[in-house]
């Protein structure tokens, strides 16, 4: 991906809307329905955005939504993009920087995970503070783009420790229960993990796994955009609670956990 295929990008939307966005939202596995609260003024297809991918995962729909949550201009993913479905780290993290040119100054992130620390149960939400990448390629591989980003950025606070505090605050503040932080750990997918590689995920500092989410976050961070980011735990990890689990199950308990996410998300943005 070049800078001239971002600015294609932005040039088209920008040509189908006037909505100036401050905040960028991408909104993971079963987890689109806060895509409802937003006031949106247009919709955009993917597919008719010039390089962007199109998903193909269950309950990601493919649109870029802009329009008015809590007061705020913001452009929302209706579904993103996974390394397991064959797109380079380039491509997945291509719509960040899109969103970056568009404007906005705040990136927040959602995902369905699984849940490694033996104090979390189903449908709960944790705010993420830290990661480790356990994926096979760096978005940032290959060329710099200057424009965007200095070659060697640093992850420090990488998930920023001002929203993380004011997520809590607002928690505690509005009532909104069932909220744990912790550390997310990404790998390639699409299976999930053996007993023993959940075991190894845990012992190595994770408190949940997923498959997405990391790429983004490197990318918004090399661009300065700071992050807040939440994981719906949809299904448990640990010794004692293990069992297979379905795609089905999988967005069953993320739409359980939606209005909580849909609330604190709302009460995100109208604080900025």
């Amino acid at each position: 991906m070049t800078i001239e295929n971002i600015r294609e990008a932005v040039a088209f939307i920008q040509s189908k809307t006037q909505v100036q966005p401050t905040v960028g939202i991408i909104l993971g596995t079963g987890l689109s329905g806060l895509a409802n609260e937003i006031e949106a003024i247009d919709t955009i297809e993917y597919e008719d955005i010039p390089h962007f991918p199109v998903s193909t995962v269950e309950s990601h729909k493919g649109r870029l939504i802009l329009g008015n949550l809590g007061g705020k201009a913001v452009v929302a993913m209706q579904g993103r993009f996974h390394y397991y479905e064959g797109y380079s780290m380039q491509q997945i993290t291509f719509p960040v920087r899109v969103m970056k040119l568009l404007g906005i100054s705040h990136l927040f992130v959602s995902n369905a995970a699984g849940g490694l620390n033996t104090g979390f149960e189903l449908s709960e939400l944790m705010i993420i503070t830290d990661h480790i990448n356990l994926l096979p390629a760096n978005p940032l591989t290959g060329p710099n783009l200057d424009e965007l980003g200095v070659r060697f950025p640093d992850m420090l606070d990488s998930y920023d420790p001002a929203l993380v505090a004011k997520a809590e605050a607002l928690a505690q503040e509005h009532k909104i229960e069932g909220i744990q932080k912790g550390v997310y750990v990404s790998v390639p997918g699409p299976n999930l993990e053996t007993p023993a590689e959940y075991k190894y995920l845990s012992i190595i500092g994770a408190d949940a796994v997923g498959m997405s989410t990391i790429p983004e976050v490197i990318v918004a961070r090399q661009m300065n955009l700071p992050v807040f980011a939440v994981s719906v735990i949809t299904d448990l990890c640990y010794e004692g609670r293990l069992q297979k689990v379905t795609v089905e199950e999988v967005i069953a308990n993320a739409m359980k956990a939606e209005p909580k996410l849909t609330e604190l998300m709302k009460r995100m943005v109208a604080s900025l």
